[in-house]
């Protein structure tokens, strides 16, 4: 069953059964909002990234994005680079693996965002979304809704963090600007 989050809302990353997830996917999807112009609506690609950054004490050690797929110790897989969105109808356009058992135990926090590529605003995107998936089975655990028609170009999405001997999962929806994950650091450090 999904949970659907809300800004800075928390889940557990533990099975119904109670044992623990061993991989996760966090799913990105978007679609070009249409525009009107003079010639009735249109749309225009939104190239949208997704990337995740790798922390230990509040430290970045490593990202996964479009530039480099894999973290370096393999944990931490980005599917591919996805330049116009909508693709999967609904489903992933970008997709960011991860197998919580291979990640470092000194790696304390992953963060994942958003951004456009482009520079396009969230105003020309719609049903864009997060969402995280238990890799092992398919089952859709949370999804958060990235609020659009903001003048913003990016966003800390959302946070997998260890919580004694498990995960789990922090929706941020913190709203920044930027082209790439560098030029969003600014925003993700208060949310470690």
């Amino acid at each position: 069953m999904t949970v659907n989050m809300t800004k800075g809302q928390a889940i557990s990353l533990q099975k119904n059964d109670g044992g623990a997830l061993t991989a996760v996917r966090m799913g990105l999807g978007w679609q070009a909002a249409p525009r009107r112009g003079l010639f009735g609506t249109r749309t225009r690609e939104v190239d949208l990234d997704a990337s995740a950054v790798l922390f230990a004490d509040k430290r970045p050690l490593d990202v996964v994005f479009f530039q480099h797929l894999v973290s370096d110790d393999g944990s931490v897989r980005h599917t591919g680079d996805n330049l116009v969105g909508g693709v999967g109808q609904g489903g992933d356009d970008e997709a960011i693996l991860v197998d919580l058992q291979r990640v470092p135990v000194h790696i304390d926090q992953i963060v994942f965002t958003v951004n456009s590529f482009t520079g396009q605003t969230f105003q020309e995107v719609q049903n864009a979304f997060c969402r995280l998936v238990d890799e092992t089975n398919g089952e859709e655990l949370a999804r958060y809704t990235l609020d659009g028609g903001g003048q913003y170009t990016a966003q800390v999405m959302a946070k997998v963090h260890r919580a004694g001997s498990g995960w789990q999962m922090t929706a941020i929806g913190e709203p920044a600007n930027g082209r790439t994950f560098q030029d969003l650091m600014p925003s993700i450090l208060p949310h470690l």
